[in-house]
């Protein structure tokens, strides 16, 4: 904690002052953790200083908001075009990178517990710099994230399965025996972290993510049979070669009244430059379709506004 108020000090990220009576004090809390080498040998203890920005208020703390990382499809593409190129690409950390950030706004914290000023215990700091939680402040080896998954889950050393789905209809289950929802809900979050670069496993993932509300062991065991899967494909990932063409092009497909629940489809689209996928879906529509080719030109219709995001 020292090491890191150290760094506040040495940047100059705030002052302490008197506290204001016509503005919000942002509250801080200190985090914690534990760094570990690749053998899982703890190697550090690391805290950090996060502002509390759930207490900020727009137009007053903060003005406009930028997004804390880039949407996934625009780092595809990057590494796409780069691999079509024959382009190197170099990866760096900044450390502290908030603090360099310098604030237009005025705002004021409070003083982090444990290293209250004796002299001054009722004033605040006035921040120079952005402080990391704010809203203004603006990775993981696949393999390895969906290996930690087998293990936290207790299925790293189960049965493999070729396939993701079975060919009986997944739908609520409303007369099933209940399971654990916290657990349920633990293990669909990991998944859809990991559709982030398996598209194979996003169909079978969503599909299961809409009975969170009240998932059955009917749905517990869907759930299985998806890390039964990983455990047989857990090193598959993208593969961005290069090639000699960098053309979008674009599948799309959907059913009709695909889930029995409430009658409604389910699309699946894929997007590439060249031969390299960049994007992929698999989302209910909101809409009922009273056919197939409606379902399709729902889908086509967010198929395409997503096409001109990519051009553009």
């Amino acid at each position: 904690m020292q090491d890191e108020l150290y760094q506040f000090q040495r940047l100059d990220v705030w002052e302490l002052v008197p506290r204001p009576t016509d503005r919000i004090v942002i509250a801080v809390k200190w985090l914690w953790k534990n760094k570990t080498d690749a053998e899982n040998t703890m190697i550090k203890n690391k805290s950090r200083l996060m502002a509390k920005e759930y207490k900020q208020e727009e137009g007053i703390n903060f003005k406009e908001l930028l997004s804390l990382v880039d949407r996934l499809e625009a780092v595809r593409m990057f590494v796409a075009y780069t691999a079509h190129k024959k382009f190197t690409i170099f990866q760096m950390d900044v450390k502290t990178t908030f603090l360099n950030g310098p604030l237009k706004e005025e705002v004021y914290a409070s003083q982090p517990n444990g290293f209250v000023d004796p002299n001054f215990p009722d004033h605040v700091y006035k921040l120079k710099k952005a402080l990391y939680g704010l809203k203004q402040s603006p990775r993981a080896c696949q393999s390895q994230y969906a290996i930690k998954l087998l293990k936290k889950h207790g299925m790293d050393e189960c049965d493999s399965m070729s396939t993701l789905t079975a060919t009986t209809i997944l739908d609520a289950n409303l007369q099933g025996t209940p399971t654990d929802q916290t657990k349920y809900h633990s293990m669909i979050g990991w998944l859809i972290y990991l559709t982030a670069s398996r598209p194979d496993i996003a169909f079978a993932t969503f599909l299961c993510a809409r009975y969170q509300a009240r998932p059955t062991v009917k749905h517990l065991k869907e759930v299985k049979r998806i890390f039964r899967y990983l455990r047989q494909t857990y090193n598959i990932g993208l593969w961005y070669p290069k090639d000699f063409i960098f053309e979008l092009i674009t599948y799309l497909d959907a059913d009709h009244a695909g889930c029995h629940d409430d009658c409604k489809s389910t699309p699946g689209g894929l997007k590439f430059l060249g031969e390299k996928l960049v994007s992929w879906s698999s989302k209910k529509q909101d809409c009922t379709a009273m056919s197939t080719a409606e379902a399709e030109y729902v889908s086509l219709s967010a198929c395409c506004a997503q096409v001109i995001w990519i051009r553009t």
